[in-house]
C-alpha cells in the first residue's frame, strides 16, 4: 500500500461488510484514516486478518457490526448478496438507528440500489449507492472513483470519510444513479479493451514493435488509461492480474439487463460480452480483462 495523505475528518463509528479484494484494503483506509472500525466478513478467517493487521472489531453478523454505527459501507459480490447483509433479522438495517447511513460500493443493479433505499427510508436511514472504479489497485493505494446516487444531505456527510479510499467522490443523481454511472464506465471499457486488443493483435501480425508503437500513440489522440495501464502487459501476454472477466461479465449483464429496460442499444457490449464469455471457456475467468486479445491470437493459431 502507498502512502496516502487522509483529509482531515472527525472519527466515526463505522461498519464494512465485505472484505473481498476491494473491501480488505477500503476498510484498512478507514481504519488508518482514524475511524472505529468493525468489520463482517462471511469467512470470519479474512476479518480475522483484517483486524490482526488493522485493529478495530469484527462481528459475527452484519447486525452486530452496524450496532450503533454511523455509517456502514458494504461491498459484496452481487445483488443476492447485497440483500444478504443488509435485509433480514441478521441484516445491517435491523440494526441501523435513524440518521444512519448505508454506503454501498458494490457493483449491483440499480434497481436493488432503489429497494434498498426504499426499505432504509422506511426506518430514518440513508442509503447511498456508491460503486467504485479504479481495481484492485485503486483501493490498496486509496484512490477509488466513487460514483454516489442518494440524497444530497446524506452524501456530504458521508464524502469526508469515503474519501479515506477515494481520490474523487461525486454525487450523480438520486438513488440508482451511482448504479448507473457505474455502467456507463464498464461499457467505455468493455469497447476501449476490445480495441486495444485488435490494435496490438494487427501490429503484431504486421511485424511492428508493438511496445515502441504503443509508446508513440499513446501520446496522441488513442492515449488512454487501458493503453497505458494494460498495453505493455498484452503485449507481454500477462493477466494474472487486475479485474477479472468473471467480474466483467457480472458487470456487463447488469448493463444489458438495463439497456433492455429503459431502451438503449448496445450492440458492441453485447459482442465484447460474447467474446469474454469465449475467453471463460478458454479457462480464463480470472484473468484481467484484457486477456481479450488471447481470444484473438488463439484464433490465429487454430487457422495454422
Amino acid at each position: 500500500m502507498t502512502t496516502k495523505t487522509y483529509e482531515p475528518c472527525p472519527p466515526h463509528r463505522v461498519a464494512f461488510l465485505g472484505l473481498g479484494v476491494m473491501g480488505f484494503p477500503m476498510a484498512g483506509h478507514l481504519a488508518r484514516a482514524g475511524h472505529h472500525v468493525t468489520v463482517f466478513n462471511r469467512t470470519r478467517a479474512k476479518a480475522e486478518r483484517w483486524v490482526d493487521e488493522y485493529g478495530g472489531a469484527l462481528a459475527a453478523t452484519p447486525r452486530e457490526a452496524a450496532a450503533g454505527a454511523q455509517i456502514v459501507f458494504s461491498c459484496v459480490g452481487n445483488d443476492a448478496d447485497l440483500r444478504s447483509v443488509v435485509l433480514g433479522a441478521d441484516g445491517a438495517l435491523s440494526a441501523m438507528q435513524p440518521g444512519a447511513i448505508f454506503v454501498d460500493h458494490t457493483t449491483a443493479s440499480a434497481t436493488v440500489a432503489r429497494e434498498l433505499a426504499a426499505a432504509a427510508a422506511d426506518k430514518g436511514v440513508s442509503f447511498i449507492d456508491a460503486p467504485v472504479s479504479g481495481g484492485q489497485a485503486g483501493a490498496i493505494n486509496g484512490v477509488l472513483t466513487v460514483m454516489c446516487g442518494g440524497s444530497r444531505e446524506a452524501f456530504e456527510r458521508a464524502r469526508p470519510v469515503i474519501m479515506a479510499m477515494a481520490r474523487a467522490v461525486t454525487l450523480i443523481g438520486p438513488s440508482g444513479c451511482g448504479q448507473l454511472a457505474k455502467m456507463v464506465n464498464q461499457i467505455a471499457i468493455a469497447g476501449l479493451l476490445q480495441g486495444l486488443a485488435e490494435a496490438i493483435h494487427f501490429g503484431e501480425r504486421a511485424g511492428l514493435d508493438m511496445k515502441l508503437v504503443l509508446s508513440v500513440i499513446g501520446k496522441g489522440a488513442a492515449q488512454s488509461w487501458q493503453m497505458d495501464n494494460r498495453g505493455t502487459t498484452m503485449v507481454d501476454d500477462e493477466f494474472d492480474f487486475g479485474f477479472a472477466v468473471d467480474w466483467m461479465r457480472k458487470d456487463l449483464g447488469l448493463c444489458l439487463d438495463e439497456a433492455r429496460r429503459n431502451g438503449a442499444r448496445l450492440p458492441v457490449a453485447a459482442l465484447v460480452d460474447q467474446f469474454y464469455g469465449d475467453v471463460q471457456a478458454m479457462g480464463g475467468g480470472r484473468w484481467d480483462t484484457s486477456s481479450l486479445i488471447r481470444r484473438l491470437r488463439a484464433a490465429r493459431s487454430d487457422k495454422r
